[in-house]
């Protein structure tokens, strides 16, 4: 009698790596997405910490006022361009500025550098259902994401 090799894996070995392979992907995929999501707050808190930091150089810049905006062109022609203690624009003699190098950086959620003017005295605690990427008060200097996941992050402290 000849003894014959087999070359192939039975049907109950193939079934057996699946189910290896399902119990390893389930365990080891949700790691990654919650990892994905940390990485996005951790630039989104670098770069509310840039933003709000200019910010404040701007007010010592400009006798205690935060930049001026309507529109979301108005607050980024503030910090991009160069300007005078009064905030009127000047590129050609602004002492001040720019204080940002390109556009604003981008909410990392949302994906863009959009910024809604806000009014009023109180304090931003959510988002304001535009799909804009940030919200801003020019008259407290309240620089904040609009987006649901920055306020329902644990330990997030507004300022």
């Amino acid at each position: 009698m000849k003894n014959s090799r087999r070359n192939a894996f039975t049907l109950v070995e193939v079934l057996i790596l699946v189910v290896i392979v399902a119990v390893l992907a389930v365990t080891i995929i949700p790691q990654f997405s919650s990892s994905t999501k940390d990485a996005m707050m951790s630039n989104l808190k670098f770069n509310l910490r840039s933003v709000r930091s200019q910010l404040e150089v701007y007010k010592g810049h400009h006798l205690g006022v935060y930049p001026p905006a309507n529109t979301n062109a108005d607050f980024k022609n503030q910090l991009t361009q160069k300007t005078d203690q009064n905030a009127t624009l000047d590129q050609v003699n602004g002492p001040h500025g720019p204080y940002i190098e390109g556009d604003i950086p981008s909410n990392p959620f949302s994906h863009s550098t959009n910024v809604e003017i806000l009014r009023g005295d109180t304090e931003p605690t959510a988002p304001t259902g535009s799909t804009d990427g940030w919200q801003y008060n020019p008259q407290h200097g309240w620089f904040y994401p609009n987006n649901i996941e920055y306020f329902q992050s644990p330990g997030v402290s507004p300022i």
